[in-house]
């Protein structure tokens, strides 16, 4: 009698990128893999034949993943995404299985509340405050500092994140950024913003993991080029990082706190802070992994596959540190006109710079290219490989002046007064 592989829940939005690699890398591990999602409808085969959750209400989707765990056990339960790692934690919690506290990972998911408690805690957080949108707003302009940066309590990928510099200009970005959240399924989270101090410095992103509580960590990449506002596209990724070894270790340090502060004990750790020359100031601590395809950065043929490493950790098997070799970086193509994509000119050429490793355009024909502070993803990723970081970002550079995005307008149909 053939028994049966090991099984994992991937929570996942109906839409996540991170679903697909996720389930190459658990065949890879031999396991089996049941998809919870909502979208019973979906035209994805995974999403329609996997269990169907209301990812809004998390206790219902806990108590029907419990029940479906005592007709077949999981190994492990894992959340893909900001949306889901508290679902993933609350499960695995009643059924102990490997996870985070469920308070944890709701504190790695929201901004407000991960900000006030970081401060309670001692660890370097701007100055902040909620905005209420259902509050008149010009009063709430009182005693911020100017520039200040409002963004989204729930928000990834800059999403809805805008540098504002008079209190007109707040104002106005309120009205833009609420008609940006107007779909989330959180009643709080769809009215109220969070407003904190602009700090002027360079931005830095880590990754790493924590293991029975201890962080390790993966990498810790530059970026390179300026993110000053009004908006804030990243583009360019690069590891390893040019920075002192003090303050490479003052950085890891804070992430470490920031960990301890949450209770954070399990799984991977994705955090961006600035570096200003006082401090290495936390904007986030989030308990998944690196956002779109910029895992593929870190991916190595023998060591290393970061949705690997987590699946890993979520079912309790033990992992070790995987060696990273050479300069390595991504660039997450910005969207420089708004449009529908009609084709992407320029990609052989592109695909032979030296160092380039890859030209991934995700978007398709067809597509709408939807800009930053209302859109959510990218076209595409170049990746690059070389001896040097700055080698790296050349390579990407000079690969990206390849490339040109042709784009039509959209028009849109207005219901007649």
């Amino acid at each position: 009698m053939r028994l049966k592989a090991a099984r994992l829940l991937l929570v996942a939005q109906p839409s996540s990128y991170r679903i697909v690699p996720y389930l190459r890398a658990a065949r890879h591990l031999g396991l089996e893999v049941l998809l919870g999602s909502r979208g019973e409808h979906s035209l994805t085969a995974e999403v329609h034949q996997g269990l169907h959750l209301d990812l809004d209400h998390l206790d219902t989707a806990v108590k029907h993943i419990v029940n479906i765990a005592a007709q077949r056990p999981f190994a492990g339960i894992l959340g893909s995404d900001d949306s889901t790692v508290e679902i993933a934690a609350r499960a695995a919690q009643a059924l102990g299985l490997p996870h985070n506290p469920p308070a944890a990972a709701r504190l790695s998911r929201r901004k407000d509340l991960a900000r006030a408690h970081l401060a309670q805690a001692g660890c370097p957080v701007p100055w902040h405050r909620r905005v209420a949108l259902d509050q008149p707003l010009p009063a709430q302009t009182e005693g911020l500092p100017w520039p200040c940066v409002l963004k989204p309590l729930h928000l990834s990928a800059s999403r809805g994140v805008i540098r504002v510099d008079t209190p007109q200009a707040f104002i106005a970005a309120c009205a833009r950024i609420k008609s940006i959240i107007a779909d989330s399924g959180d009643d709080f989270e769809r009215s109220h913003l969070l407003a904190e101090a602009y700090i002027d410095g360079i931005e830095v992103a880590y990754e790493g993991y924590l293991q029975q509580g201890q962080l390790t960590t993966l990498a810790l990449f530059d970026k390179p080029e300026p993110l000053v506002g009004p908006f804030f596209e990243e583009t360019i990724y690069v590891t390893p990082s040019q920075l002192d070894a003090s303050t490479q270790a003052q950085i890891e340090a804070r992430v470490a706190a920031a960990c301890a502060a949450y209770g954070l004990s399990t799984g991977p750790v994705h955090a961006e802070l600035r570096v200003d020359g006082n401090d290495a100031w936390i904007l986030e601590v989030a308990s998944r992994t690196i956002g779109g395809d910029c895992a593929r950065t870190l991916d190595s043929e023998d060591q290393l596959n970061l949705e690997a490493l987590t699946i890993a950790l979520a079912i309790g098997r033990p992992v070790t540190r995987p060696r990273l070799e050479g300069a390595r970086g991504v660039m997450m193509l910005p969207i420089q006109k708004a449009g529908l994509l009609r084709r992407v000119e320029g990609i052989p050429a592109a695909a032979r710079v030296p160092g380039i490793e890859k030209v991934d355009i995700i978007a398709r024909e067809g597509q709408e290219l939807v800009p930053l502070p209302e859109g959510n993803q990218y076209p595409g990723y170049l990746f690059a490989r070389a001896a040097t970081a700055e080698q790296v970002v050349t390579a990407l550079h000079t690969a990206q002046a390849h490339l040109n995005f042709v784009v039509a307008p959209v028009f849109r149909l207005r219901a007649q007064q």
